[in-house]
């Protein structure tokens, strides 16, 4: 089994449990000091859009994940692991999603 990077850990150790979608991508933007106006804006949706995946009130698929990414430059591996653990937890299937 992979292990997490450290970011991962730190981020859910923030968190006190496992990371989301929304939470990821609200660190990330309170980090790289953004308003949800201006994320919503390179990502090309509303700002409630983005405030509802970042309160975990709508969720991500892997494709837009990428594509999230790639708009605030960053490499697409994590976003888009992300967002599939939390479709497979969603789902109740009991599988990791590591990074490669």
């Amino acid at each position: 089994m992979a292990k997490k990077s450290e970011a991962m850990r730190f981020l859910e150790g923030l968190l006190g449990g496992p990371l989301t979608f929304g939470a990821m991508v609200r660190s990330i933007r309170e980090t790289d000091g953004l308003t949800q106006e201006e994320v919503a804006a390179k990502i090309g949706v509303s700002k409630h859009h983005l405030s509802d995946v970042e309160k975990g009130r709508r969720k991500v698929s892997m494709e837009r994940a990428k594509r999230w990414a790639e708009a605030l430059g960053y490499p697409p591996a994590y976003f888009v692991q992300v967002a599939a653990q939390e479709e497979l937890d969603t789902l109740g299937v009991s599988l990791k999603v590591v990074a490669a």
